[in-house]
């Protein structure tokens, strides 16, 4: 019971939109509410978003809060979930970006896995931290600064990332260990 109520009173902004990898999102939500965390689906726009399930569209999900409304400040982390077109999409749109930026700018817990780095890059805050990602993108991280490792599970300061979908359980349980510590210094 204790582990359930670890992250009671937190708030959790999932920042999406189209092509976000379904399980990206709905196995890490599943585990942070289970912890006691709040999820909100945050996007560019109001109503739905799609998900991507491997190979093709999956499933609807309703949107919490358009990114226009969304404010940053009321929440103690930032889920990015990866998938090809979800991150490429995003990093195009300069609120996304500045919702980011917010969180390492206060220090706040993000999680971001396979693709997800790539809008870390656009935020220019991967320079000098160790990560990790879906592998077709370490040239990218590498260019921008990171220290890019082949690891399930890399923790950095406030910072969780993971290269795939099987990495979810280790990616679960360091981003809901972060969020229970809350705002860490980076070194």
């Amino acid at each position: 019971m204790e582990k359930q109520q670890a992250l009671q009173g937190k708030k959790v902004a999932a920042l999406m939109t189209e092509g976000f990898e379904q399980v990206e999102m709905t196995d890490p939500r599943k585990a942070l509410e289970e912890a006691g965390a709040t999820v909100h689906i945050i996007a560019p726009k109001g109503g739905s978003i799609k998900g991507w399930d491997e190979t093709d569209w999956g499933d609807t999900f309703d949107v919490d809060l358009p990114l226009a409304g969304a404010d940053p400040s009321q929440y103690d982390a930032l889920l990015l979930p990866g998938g090809v077109m979800n991150p490429d999409k995003l990093r195009m749109e300069p609120k996304a970006i500045q919702f980011i930026k917010h969180f390492f700018e206060q220090q706040k817990p993000v999680a971001a896995i396979c693709h997800a780095p790539t809008m870390l890059i656009e935020a220019d805050v991967v320079d000098g931290r160790k990560l990790t990602s879906y592998p077709s993108i370490q040239t990218d991280l590498k260019n921008a600064g990171a220290n890019w490792v082949d690891q399930e599970v890399v923790v950095d300061g406030n910072l969780v990332t993971s290269r795939k979908p099987d990495d979810i359980p280790a990616f679960n349980r360091e981003v809901i260990q972060l969020i229970n510590e809350g705002v860490k210094q980076t070194i």
